[in-house]
């Protein structure tokens, strides 16, 4: 077992020098954005005839020096998805590198959740018995915790040793974790689990960005939303559960803006979803859940709601940059820009090398 100790809190990259204001991190982030890919792009991509047509069209772009290094070992799309992560990686550390003191500060609190995203797919991996390699196709180690690190936990033999490395390196999700191991090890209720690391992850970020200054309030906005959508998404899944009040609002997570407590448990009481669309109309979350009504009716899966809160975050970041031009505004944006890039790539790369139809592959991306 390692036994390393990892600096804590659970997102701590090294601090840069505060000599670099906002004006020299934006200069080089919109040379980036400006390399981000374009529509057209993927109209062609999505046309490729198989995964070496997708590999020639990427090698002629950003992603082209982390394809050559992947495809050394083969031709796939698994190789090619390893390189799009890596870029992904690559990337976000670049910004880092720019950012000033604040600024990495924000961005690295912010980016807390992706070890938060890594550690619930690694325990829901332990959880259903997949296999390391399972586990770890769905990681992208852009936090605290590297790919190495990632790679150790999805080795460990079960939850309990997750837990105890996690607790070996000195990381504080570790924490509550161990505060709701027995009553998982007695129910074996991930959820357990997972709402511990949720609220603690929240309410850790929720501290390290209070403030009055205007980037640390843009930050705070962000994140708020955040946990806003995760909670309107709880509180759908809930609507068939039958739980009794009290019962539902131990699964509201603090830090959002906009679902309370009291609104999270009034809405998981309501008997369908219509009545929740009625009771929310009037948010922020009240169009891009009605725009997937319609779809929920025909397909009748919770799915295109986080399809749509998720469509919901990536715009509102996209949005920052114009918002805020001249602070941390931008970087969020683009992170969030390029993140979804990926996404929209893995999706055209899995479904290219599968023979997905192009229409099925356009509905599944999100592009501005």
């Amino acid at each position: 077992m390692k036994t390393r100790k990892p600096a804590a809190p659970p997102v701590q990259r090294g601090y840069r020098p505060s000599g670099r204001d906002y004006g020299y991190t934006n200069a080089r982030i919109r040379g980036m954005r400006s390399r981000l890919l374009k529509r057209a792009f993927f109209d062609e991509l999505m046309a490729s005839k198989d995964i070496g047509d997708v590999i020639s069209a990427l090698m002629q772009t950003e992603y082209g020096p982390d394809l050559e290094t992947r495809i050394l070992h083969g031709h796939t799309a698994a190789n090619v998805d390893e390189a799009l992560k890596d870029n992904m990686v690559r990337t976000f550390n670049k910004v880092l590198g720019y950012s000033n003191k604040e600024g990495t500060q924000l961005i690295t609190t912010l980016l807390g959740r992706w070890d938060l995203f890594n550690i619930k797919t690694i325990l829901r991996g332990k959880h259903m018995g997949l296999s390391e390699e399972e586990i770890t196709d769905s990681l992208i180690t852009v936090g605290q915790l590297s790919k190495i690190d990632t790679d150790e936990l999805a080795r460990q033999s079960g939850i309990r040793s997750v837990v105890d490395t996690l607790g070996t390196w000195g990381l504080p999700f570790a924490v509550p974790l161990r505060e709701v191991l027995p009553d998982y090890t007695e129910s074996e209720d991930l959820s357990l689990l997972e709402l511990a690391l949720d609220r603690y992850y929240y309410g850790w970020a929720s501290k390290r960005l209070k403030g009055c200054r205007e980037n640390k309030k843009i930050a705070r906005g962000f994140l708020a939303a955040q946990v806003d959508t995760m909670n309107l998404l709880t509180s759908i899944r809930l609507l068939n559960a039958d739980l009794p009040e009290e019962e539902a609002s131990r699964f509201f997570v603090p830090g959002g803006k906009v679902v309370t407590e009291p609104l999270f448990t009034e809405l998981s009481a309501m008997s369908d979803v219509d009545e929740v669309f009625d009771r929310i109309r009037k948010t922020p979350y009240g169009k891009p859940l009605d725009q997937a009504a319609l779809a929920y009716m025909e397909k009748g899966s919770v799915s295109v709601f986080e399809r749509a809160l998720e469509d919901y975050l990536f715009r509102l970041a996209f949005e920052t940059s114009k918002t805020d031009t001249l602070g941390i505004g931008l970087t969020i944006s683009y992170l969030w820009t390029k993140a979804n890039e990926v996404t929209n790539l893995r999706i055209v790369v899995k479904g290219v090398s599968v023979g997905m139809p192009e229409e099925r592959m356009r509905e599944e991306l999100i592009i501005v």
